[in-house]
């Protein structure tokens, strides 16, 4: 408990004590236990002060992970002649059922389809000098809002008309790009980031 407490110590700048002492307890938990994670189960490995009522508190409490991530990393890990590199891909992790929050139709690079699950954007920071990735945000990509909507594809040309430029078409600054949905919300978390 002592170990645990001691690395937490940096984390009381932004959360409150008694979420600090609710996170002790569910990290505890997470490093005794064995199978499935669950909050009942959670709150079986937990000791005292782990009941399921705490271990439900703890996670309805708005916490700003990335903000707690990033005072892990700056406490514990980093050096100041280090390196760093910022980095970011798409997880996607396998669900069945119809129910669960995010829920949708993702491609997934391991088995080189569409495969039904939950997709998330991880953005890293990688010290150069250890080999090491150390996330820090790590945020739910929902499908719906990521693709483009049907009124925006039906708006577009269907076939191919005549060649060369359209007439009355005026000349455009390449530098002013209109980022897609996706493009956007990468964008606005890796701003995120370097805050």
């Amino acid at each position: 408990m002592s170990d645990i407490m001691m690395v937490f110590a940096c984390l009381n700048q932004t959360l409150h004590p008694t979420a600090l002492r609710q996170l002790t307890v569910v990290a505890q938990a997470l490093l005794a236990m064995t199978g499935r994670v669950t909050m009942l189960g959670l709150s079986r490995w937990a000791g005292k002060g782990g009941s399921y009522r705490t271990i439900q508190r703890f996670f309805n409490t708005t916490v700003s992970w990335s903000c707690l991530q990033w005072l892990l990393i700056r406490t514990h890990l980093w050096e100041p002649a280090e390196v760093m590199v910022a980095a970011g891909d798409d997880v996607i992790v396998t669900k069945s059922g119809k129910c669960t929050h995010g829920l949708d139709r993702f491609f997934c690079s391991i088995y080189s389809k569409v495969v039904p699950g939950l997709g998330f954007l991880s953005l890293s920071l990688i010290s150069v000098k250890r080999r090491v990735s150390y996330p820090v945000v790590l945020e739910q990509l929902e499908q719906a809002h990521m693709s483009v909507s049907q009124t925006e594809r039906q708006s577009q040309p269907q076939g191919k008309g005549k060649p060369g430029r359209r007439k009355g078409s005026k000349n455009r600054n390449r530098r002013d790009v209109e980022l897609s949905p996706y493009l956007q919300f990468v964008q606005h978390h890796l701003r995120h980031l370097l805050e």
